[in-house]
């Protein structure tokens, strides 16, 4: 696996599981995800974390991994810190459920081949009920986490759609969980497709 890893061909998450790597990655879309994504999208990025007070998010699909490709902390003393760089299971975060929700159920099945799923605290939840929960998310539009891939934080995320329908990224704005409730969540939605409308205008 070693060898795998040095040409980008596997990583390993927080909990050293290992997960398709980039080069593998750029196989299932047929190219790699475009390098100048991240820089599109970040002034659309700052723009919403100002207006929110909010840490946002560029975030993009790796196997059954969710990247953080760009991102703006906010400017409040307490925020959630930039996760710039590092990979995550996509079933813990809202941008990761989000891009998993796009995906057809084969394609969702050959990502846990044995039909479960662990989370952040160990335990594990059955792929039935992920997909339940993935088919409330491709309805409404949006995914949120309350705490579920770190404590005291809390996240929506949106996907970034191209105009032939195509889900490249999504958007994610974080918050601290002390003042950020559910309700909180759901009234920046409009926010937060606006900006993944405007970075996927821009990407076309």
């Amino acid at each position: 696996m070693s060898t795998l890893k040095r040409h980008r061909f596997a990583e390993q998450d927080r909990k050293r599981a290992y997960l398709p790597g980039p080069r593998l990655t750029q196989f299932r879309w047929g190219a790699e995800p475009p390098h100048d994504l991240g820089v599109l999208g970040h002034p659309y990025l700052a723009d919403l974390s100002r207006r929110s007070g909010c840490t946002t998010f560029l975030v993009t699909l790796e196997g059954n991994g969710c990247r953080f490709i760009d991102g703006v902390e906010s400017s409040r003393a307490h925020r959630v810190r930039s996760r710039v760089g590092h990979l995550l299971p996509a079933h813990t975060t809202s941008g990761g459920k989000v891009l998993l929700a796009q995906l057809p159920d084969s394609e969702l099945v050959a990502l846990y081949p044995d039909r479960h799923v662990r989370m952040r605290d160990g335990s594990t939840r059955e792929l039935v009920a992920l997909r339940r929960e993935l088919g409330v998310v491709r309805r409404q539009g949006y995914a949120l986490c309350l705490e579920t891939n770190e404590q005291c934080v809390n996240a929506v995320g949106v996907p970034v759609t191209t105009r032939p329908g195509m889900v490249i990224a999504a958007v994610v704005l974080a918050c601290p969980s002390a003042g950020s409730s559910r309700r909180h969540l759901v009234d920046l939605v409009p926010d937060v497709r606006a900006t993944a409308s405007a970075i996927a205008e821009n990407f076309a």
